[in-house]
């Protein structure tokens, strides 16, 4: 055997479906085997292996076990001349392999190989070559200077920045989402290390293999798109965390005692410092519209108490926990009533903001009326506050949709203007796929993968892109996988890197259409029956019913308690629901074995089978129901199923 390729895959299925479709071309001409190692997906990975890919060796792994102890299984059971370890979310040229193999055929001190990899926007990802991280280099990166002085040796060894992305070059580390490593070697310098659960092993593993001898090597004669962050996302405290701890288990097996104490305790520094970035970017990013709303809203209530005052009663008459403490309450409500009613949504919705404010302002008038007479104030501030907060708020989102671009644009989501690239009949297929998903899109026409197209239907050939995208103002290509090979693809996506274009491949005989918009999204997926449940609002809703319907068991125990059988796991789960573990309604468990997938819900106390009275559904019902449920979502179906189900809410 000359070749074993091993994936490791977590909850990516359209994404490993498309990368197996890249590799099943690549290994055409080359005696290899493919392993897949799922540590415990639950989004239908392995049913899709199953019904598709008949030929790749599936372990299937009952709990996640990590990226090192994963890729170990299949290393130990392969039997090829070459290993590469390929992350799920990465597409290989038809070529990549035989390439690879023929250098490393040739050079027989290369113990291990990296390749040029793009991003799902065709810009070059940096981590394709990188120096050993030491603490100084370590250090230059982790504060920036290894950006700022990118063509500087001795600031640019991190990812070694100062060579050349399109020369052979022998480098210290390679990047794990693809590691073409020489068996021998592997032998010689020990598989993964365990200790890592993810991220650092690569680093560690390249290193080991230089001292064994051997040389990396970064090979940018083939290309490879890896639609970097599907599998985690790298904006989050989680992959901060891990990320430098792992970095802190290198430095302990590697480096000397004197450095490792410094290291460890400047990492963890680096940890506090970058989580911290991080907490705050994502707080600003997400709070800063919502604390503009409050803080205008507020001084405006301090220009109309005064005001107000003067007019109807007498200056001073309001107490001044009425602008510290209950219009703080009042504009809190609003905001909140204004967020679930979709006012903070993309693209902004003027009659949405109307709804929120409207339903925020009934919710504080029947609190108003259940308060004592010393906490009411006036029925009139809270109107008059409704209909100046409403004014505010119209005024600040008409000033963002001319000053913020698309983003703050009022109105109705515009459709991308999209074109398809492929042959005929796959193209009307995904043409049908696209009208499918109900995700609004302005198909501006076809593009021929042919340099001479036979039909007038299309718009030009793929040798003429650019002129097509800058006359026809394209802003989405979609490329027809059965009809353009990717290596096509991706030197088209590296040929327009200098346009703000979107890319999304469309694997054959599949019933999804997949891209990535940058390195810090994660990634769009148009799928034929877009599942309701899926979408913000929803998602909001149901997370909203959950709260509320908690609290409002909590608050009335004394009453519905006896009207549940299990008077304790009634209590435990009201508590589990409300801290965001577990949701009211879920799916009934299947047989994910054989389960094509649904879109990932958190687990429910009763599931879409409850209301029935049936106590051993069978497989059929079971996931029709879940699809229904997945497909046709409403909150009133969560309610349905609680109210006839109230007597399980107990169950554990």
């Amino acid at each position: 055997m000359k070749l074993s390729i091993v994936i490791v895959n977590y909850n990516v299925k359209h994404f490993l479906e498309q990368c197996l479709h890249s590799v099943e071309k690549a290994t055409k001409n080359i005696e290899a085997e493919v392993f897949v190692v799922d540590n415990n997906s639950v989004d239908g990975s392995i049913g899709m292996l199953i019904h598709k890919f008949l030929r790749v060796k599936l372990i299937a792994n009952k709990r996640n076990l990590g990226f090192s102890i994963a890729n170990n299984q299949a290393i130990r059971q392969s039997t090829g001349q070459y290993v590469l370890l390929l992350n799920p979310d990465t597409v290989v040229e038809e070529d990549s392999f035989e390439k690879i193999i023929a250098f490393m055929d040739a050079h027989p001190e290369a113990g291990a190989l990296g390749v040029k990899m793009i991003d799902g926007r065709g810009i070059f990802l940096p981590e394709s070559k990188r120096g050993l991280p030491t603490p100084w280099v370590a250090f230059y990166k982790m504060f920036g200077l290894s950006t700022l002085f990118k063509k500087s040796k001795k600031f640019g060894k991190y990812h070694l920045s100062y060579l050349s992305n399109d020369e052979i070059h022998e480098i210290d580390v390679l990047a794990g989402a693809f590691m073409f490593m020489r068996k021998e070697a592997l032998d010689v310098s020990g598989l993964l290390d365990e200790d890592y659960f993810m991220y650092g092993e690569d680093i560690d593993l390249s290193y080991r293999i230089t001292k064994s001898g051997y040389k990396n090597y970064y090979f940018p004669d083939t290309t490879i798109i890896h639609y970097k962050g599907e599998s985690t996302k790298k904006g989050s405290l989680n992959y901060v965390r891990m990320f430098y701890n792992a970095m802190i288990i290198f430095a302990r097996k590697h480096f000397s005692k004197q450095y490792v104490g410094f290291f460890s305790v400047f990492i963890h520094l680096a940890i506090y410092f970058r989580a911290l970035i991080a907490a705050t970017h994502r707080l600003f990013k997400k709070m800063w519209l919502p604390a503009l709303d409050f803080i205008c809203i507020w001084l405006g209530f301090l220009i109309l108490l005064p005001y107000w005052e003067n007019f109807r009663y007498e200056p001073d008459y309001y107490p001044d926990s009425l602008i510290m403490f209950i219009v703080p309450a009042y504009i809190l409500s609003w905001l909140v009533a204004l967020y679930y009613s979709g006012g903070y949504d993309r693209p902004v919705s003027l009659l949405k903001i109307l709804r929120g404010l409207a339903s925020g302002t009934v919710f504080i008038l029947v609190i108003y009326s259940l308060l004592p007479n010393s906490m009411r104030f006036s029925r009139a501030i809270i109107l008059m506050g409704a209909l100046m907060a409403t004014f505010i708020i119209f005024s600040e989102r008409v000033l963002l949709h001319f000053a913020g671009g698309n983003k703050f644009r009022l109105g109705t989501r515009k459709p991308k203007r999209v074109a398809i690239i492929g042959l005929k009949k796959e193209s009307k297929r995904v043409r049908d796929m696209l009208k499918k998903t109900g995700i609004p899109t302005n198909l501006v026409g076809y593009i021929s993968p042919k340099r001479k197209p036979r039909s007038e239907r299309y718009l030009g050939s793929i040798y003429q892109v650019r002129e097509i995208i800058r006359i026809n103002h394209i802003e989405e290509l979609i490329f027809c996988a059965e009809d353009i090979s990717s290596q096509m693809v991706i030197q088209t996506m590296m040929l327009l890197s200098d346009f703000n274009i979107e890319y999304k491949i469309a694997p054959p005989a599949s019933v999804s259409i997949i891209g990535s918009n940058s390195i810090e999204t994660a990634g769009d997926l148009y799928v034929v029956n877009v599942n309701a449940i899926t979408r913000e609002k929803n998602r909001r809703n149901k997370r909203l019913f959950d709260v509320v319907f908690a609290v409002g068991l909590l608050i009335f125990s004394f009453i519905s308690v006896w009207f549940v059988k299990n008077k304790g796991g009634f209590f435990k789960n009201i508590f589990k629901v409300i801290s965001k573990k577990y949701s009211w309604v879920g799916y009934h468990p299947v047989n994910t074995e054989l389960y094509l997938g649904l879109p990932i819900v958190q687990k429910g106390i009763l599931t879409t089978t409850d209301a029935l009275d049936i106590d051993n559904p069978e497989t059929e019902v079971t996931e029709r129901l879940n699809v229904l449920y997945a497909r046709d979502y409403k909150v009133v179906k969560d309610i349905e199923i609680v109210f006839k189900s109230f007597a399980k809410l107990g169950q554990q």
